[in-house]
């Protein structure tokens, strides 16, 4: 599928690996995905979404400030955590003030020894709705009859998926979803 990815879009996937590693993330998350489509390299998608009303750094911020120790929970529990109105920010800080900095720190597993973890650290895997998002790309670069998947079929596919981090911190940035498809759209039919 990366063969048909535009030089845009392969620098939204790379850029979202290299956030994800500067932000100590152990996951290439939809997050990740929003701050590729955000990169200067982005093309149209980075435009669309600034036209949308959300800030580059704010973004950046937020998905720091959203992020966890590697491996204490998984997306999918601080996602829930989060929707019951749990801080999970505030609980892992509260856990450190109380209990040291490692007390966050997920327990080592016995069938991983210390290089493994090492490697794991350094090479970021997708996450579940990161993979969808992009398998999401290429059916809107299909609906769209296009040949090459490109930064706004990202885009779309992140809107499409719909549930992720991502979709989140555009909601709470009161970003107009519907809108912003709806310009994708329009800027993809004014390329072709």
């Amino acid at each position: 599928m990366f063969e048909r990815f535009t030089r845009e879009a392969r620098s939204v996937v790379a850029r979202a690996a290299e956030q994800a590693r500067t932000h100590g993330h152990d996951h290439i998350g939809t997050e990740h995905l929003l701050l590729g489509l955000l990169g200067p390299d982005a093309g149209t998608s980075r435009q669309l979404l600034l036209d949308a009303g959300l800030d580059a750094g704010r973004t950046e911020e937020e998905v720091q400030r959203r992020g966890r120790p590697s491996g204490f929970f998984s997306n999918e529990e601080a996602q829930a955590l989060r929707t019951v109105g749990i801080d999970v920010e505030a609980v892992l800080h509260r856990m450190e003030q109380t209990f040291g900095p490692d007390a966050v720190l997920p327990p080592p597993s016995p069938r991983r020894g210390p290089f493994r973890r090492a490697r794991a650290a350094t090479r970021s895997r997708f996450t579940p709705r990161a993979k969808k998002v992009l398998e999401l790309s290429l059916r809107e670069a299909i609906r769209c009859r296009d040949d090459h998947i490109g930064s706004e079929h990202i885009l779309l596919g992140l809107l499409r998926e719909g549930r992720g981090c991502a979709i989140s911190i555009l909601r709470e940035a009161d970003v107009d979803i519907d809108g912003l498809r709806r310009s994708t759209m329009a800027a993809i039919r004014k390329a072709a």
